[in-house]
């Protein structure tokens, strides 16, 4: 490895890559973090109307994401086929399956509409107030308005990415957020004539973000004459089996791995109430300045796989082997730098969310923890986005399934809850979970690739 690095050669070529890398990635992190920013703001404008609003928006946010996260996942699968199409030159069939995904983004969206209005019974056997459910289930029928067209606005926005454009969503982000903020004041709060709707006021707020992106994205991607030669919405055609099967291959293994990562997180959350309040207010600091640094690796997550699907396609498994893990340690540089700056200022960064010591102290303890994951985060969904690259997600759903339920949750339970050791148990679990994530989905990329270049697969 050390003589590469002294060849000319290969550090121009590295440095070209993490080039490219970056111009792809870097939009996708500001995109992915002004859309993050969104659902703080619908907790601060909930938490000034009351502390049931709150809740209402609390609740229905926890139920509506992994519905959400299951259809996000699905057509996820969009930018790897589009990008192995692209690097090959195939337009007409990048243009087929953008038209397909388009189909299954209101296939996904009609059965998540009609779950997302008939919660009663969850909500009940969750044992949520009685004074909580009204709001609950009209805020969850509120922002079930705005599925189809986020669904088709993620189809639309997997294809930019698959052919590297990145900077639309990222300035449609932006206007989302916007909308987000204007909307959420006139409809929360009973502004300019409109009725005070409280908590659900934020799901239509959010509905309306949702049509707002989807039109934005449309008309771009409907005008742009760079992309008149896919010819997306040329042959308008009803749903074809081949491009729907290989699309739902793809993308169910991708949505059920990031449900069961995210569960997983949802559940440690549930399981720090049985500690008390404070375990549960310290847990939610450092995990909330963690979900910020994710979406570091998260974004390069997006532009490795983008990478490794357009190499793939263009020149071979050598090239798109060198793509990914240059990627990966990208990934891990940056999240090393996270993790330093957390050892560094873990006192600074629970000031931002407290003035409470005794609070203060137990989320410096948790974030001086979610440093020690920042590496095993940023290895697995890095390895992750490079495996889907090649699309390969099967058997990463199976590392995921192993890595987040039979390794993390199992383990932080037995050592937080069984053992009494509290809050730090239950995230020796997380990091637990996420370093065997990390290990196998890039040893998982290693050995595949290698196999693929002897010809063996």
């Amino acid at each position: 490895m050390f003589k590469k690095f002294k060849d000319h050669a290969y550090r121009l070529r590295l440095k070209e890559e993490l080039k490219l890398l970056l111009q792809i990635g870097i939009p996708v992190i500001i995109g992915n973090l002004l859309q993050t920013s969104m659902s703080v703001v619908d907790t601060i404008m909930a938490g000034n109307l009351s502390p049931v609003d709150l809740a209402a928006v609390a609740v229905g946010s926890s139920i509506f994401m992994p519905i959400f996260i299951l259809g996000a996942g699905i057509l996820m699968a969009v930018s790897p086929i589009v990008a192995q199409h692209f690097g090959a030159g195939n337009h007409a069939q990048i243009g087929k399956t953008t038209r397909q995904s388009l189909w299954l983004a209101i296939m996904i969206s009609i059965p998540a509409i009609i779950v997302l209005r008939n919660m009663n019974f969850v909500l009940e056997l969750m044992s949520v107030e009685p004074e909580i459910i009204p709001l609950t289930l009209g805020y969850l029928d509120a922002i079930s308005w705005g599925i189809m067209p986020l669904c088709l606005y993620i189809a639309l926005r997997q294809f930019n990415e698959g052919i590297s454009i990145t900077k639309p969503a990222m300035y449609i982000s932006l206007l989302g957020l916007c909308f987000n903020v204007i909307g959420n004041y006139t409809l929360m709060y009973g502004k300019f004539g409109f009725p005070k709707l409280g908590a659900v006021g934020t799901g239509y707020a959010s509905a309306i973000v949702m049509f707002v992106m989807f039109i934005a994205l449309i008309i771009y991607t409907y005008r742009k004459k760079s992309y008149k030669e896919f010819e997306i919405f040329k042959n308008l055609k009803l749903p074809d089996r081949k491009h729907i099967s290989e699309l739902l291959k793809v993308g169910v293994p991708i949505g059920i791995s990031m449900c069961m990562e995210v569960t997983m997180f949802a559940v440690v959350t549930l399981l720090m109430g049985s500690l008390g309040t404070y375990a549960v207010a310290g847990h939610q600091i450092a995990i909330n300045f963690a979900s910020i640094t994710f979406m570091i690796a998260f974004g390069l997550s997006a532009a490795i796989t983008v990478r490794v699907g357009q190499v793939m396609g263009r020149s071979g498994i050598k090239d798109a082997r060198f793509s990914g893990f240059a990627g990966v340690g990208l990934a891990a540089v940056f999240m090393s730098i996270t993790a330093l700056l957390m050892f560094i200022f873990p006192g600074f960064v629970s000031g931002l969310y407290t003035d409470d010591p005794e609070l203060k102290q137990i989320a410096i303890q948790l974030i001086y923890m979610a440093a020690i994951f920042q590496l095993s985060d940023g290895l697995q969904v890095s390895g992750l986005g490079a495996l889907r690259g090649l699309k390969d997600t099967k058997i990463p759903m199976y590392v995921n399934l192993v890595a987040y339920w039979i390794v993390g949750l199992p383990l932080g339970y037995l050592l937080g809850i069984q053992f009494e050791m509290g809050p730090q148990g239950l995230w020796i679990g997380l990091i637990a979970g996420l370093t065997v994530a990390g290990i196998l989905h890039n040893v998982r990329f290693n050995k595949l690739t290698k196999k693929m270049i002897r010809g063996t697969i």
